[in-house]
């Protein structure tokens, strides 16, 4: 008895990282703009998980084009929205418009000629969504030698 349970405890290698199964790792993708709006501002995305998505939307006075794959939601806000702003978890700041390839699709085309949706009012609504208060970062103060 004692030397069958001898050859049970027989000592495994450890897991590491080559021993786990591999997932498929997603890639990314650039959003694309439809052909009949120009992004003369440049493009970078803020996205949401999708439970937040519809409630964005319907909230929102203006809106640009806005993307969607089944765990995401993006919007598409002009180049540099991130300036001086710190975009709340669980939202996601994409520069360049550079989101995971989960085969994101165009769910909403703006009525007017911009294919922006305006980050102040996005950046507030996501906050409120969240209950996160607003965060600012204040600009150094400029002193004149006059």
């Amino acid at each position: 008895m004692l030397r069958s349970m001898a050859t049970l405890l027989v000592p495994r290698a450890r897991k590491s990282p080559e021993n786990y199964p591999r997932r498929n790792p997603v890639g990314v993708t650039r959003l694309r703009l439809p052909a009949d709006l120009p992004a003369t501002l440049g493009c970078d995305a803020v996205g949401v998980p999708a439970r937040y998505g519809f409630r964005i939307l319907s909230r929102l006075p203006a809106k640009g084009c806005v993307y969607a794959d089944g765990d995401w939601w993006w919007w598409l806000v002009p180049a540099g929205s991130d300036l001086d702003l710190t975009w709340p978890l669980p939202s996601c700041y994409a520069p360049g418009a550079v989101v995971p390839d989960r085969r994101p699709r165009l769910i909403h085309h703006p009525d007017g000629g911009s294919p922006y949706t305006p980050p102040i009012p996005l950046y507030l609504l996501i906050c409120q969504l969240t209950g996160i208060a607003p965060a600012w970062s204040v600009p150094p103060q400029v002193r004149s030698t006059l």
